[in-house]
């Protein structure tokens, strides 16, 4: 998209700053590269280095007005109302989530995920241990936050409940995005909080899956482990500028995937599990039979 296009984009209207962060590198790596201009010469143009640039056009760092504005100049965009449109979607980047109050508890990479979950027009996930954390209970998240004690959680936990319980809040919105969720079996024979918690969660899922955005399957144990190791998030865009991303969570970290071989293995996976899955009317049945049986 031309810098002069800048108000058209529903992403640019509705979502926050990290997707609007992407776009914008993105924009800038264009203007560059129709400039026929090397990322070093920009660099040096920005008293910067090509690393900059580079971040900068990944959506990796925040963007400066005075840094833009010069690099607007170097790129030959010189229509005043086009730099001001430009200028004014730079500033929106770098205003705070609302997730900002909860930036002491969260590391940066995941600070990242979030700003991209409230983009996202799809998300694809397998869970092999919880039930998806868009997807939980209160009682069933503070249960997983405290190890199992929740009537010992501290003003933290109980924070870091109340962020997930505020990232839910994306799916009851009028452009929710649309949630498939993939659940190994296990996941219901787990009594996450015990009997009362784990019932109350069974109930919330059927709900919001006869009336929400969200389909939820489910892998019977006979086909579990086969399709993937482990769990994983899909996000998808309906900005052109916003390529899919898979998330990946470990202990130490998270990895964010790009590349278009990766996406295609995952998305295969994805697919795999979809089929190895009961449908999801058959897995709202199997979700009624554990709830009777709790």
């Amino acid at each position: 998209m031309r810098a002069g296009d800048s108000e058209g984009s529903a992403t640019e209207r509705e979502s926050g700053p990290t997707a609007l962060r992407i776009v914008l590198g993105s924009q800038l790596r264009r203007l560059r590269e129709a400039a026929e201009i090397t990322r070093a010469d920009a660099g040096y143009a920005i008293r910067g280095s090509e690393s900059k640039i580079s971040r900068m056009e990944l959506g990796r760092v925040g963007l400066k007005e005075r840094d833009v504005s010069d690099l607007l100049t170097m790129y030959g965009v010189t229509d005043a109302d086009a730099r001001d449109k430009f200028l004014a979607m730079v500033r929106r980047s770098n205003e705070p989530g609302w997730w900002h109050r909860y930036n002491d508890l969260m590391p940066d990479w995941f600070q990242d995920y979030v700003g991209l979950e409230e983009a996202a027009t799809r998300i694809l996930t397998y869970e092999t241990h919880f039930v998806p954390g868009l997807l939980q209970t209160e009682d069933y998240a503070m249960a997983i936050a405290s190890n199992g004690r929740p009537e010992l959680a501290g003003p933290e936990v109980k924070r870091r409940v109340s962020l997930r319980m505020q990232r839910q809040k994306i799916m009851f919105r009028p452009s929710a995005p649309r949630l498939w969720a993939v659940i190994d079996e296990s996941v219901l024979h787990r009594p996450i909080g015990g009997r009362d918690v784990l019932h109350a969660q069974i109930e919330h899922l059927l709900s919001v899956t006869k009336d929400a955005p969200i389909t939820l399957q489910i892998v019977p144990f006979e086909l579990s482990g086969y399709a993937a190791e482990g769990p994983f998030t899909m996000l998808r865009f309906g900005e052109p500028d916003l390529p899919d991303i898979v998330y990946l969570e470990h202990l130490a970290g998270a990895l964010y995937l790009d590349k278009i071989e990766e996406l295609e293995i995952y998305s295969r996976r994805f697919d795999r599990l979809t089929v190895d899955a009961e449908t999801p009317d058959r897995s709202r049945q199997m979700l009624m039979k554990f709830r009777a049986a709790l």
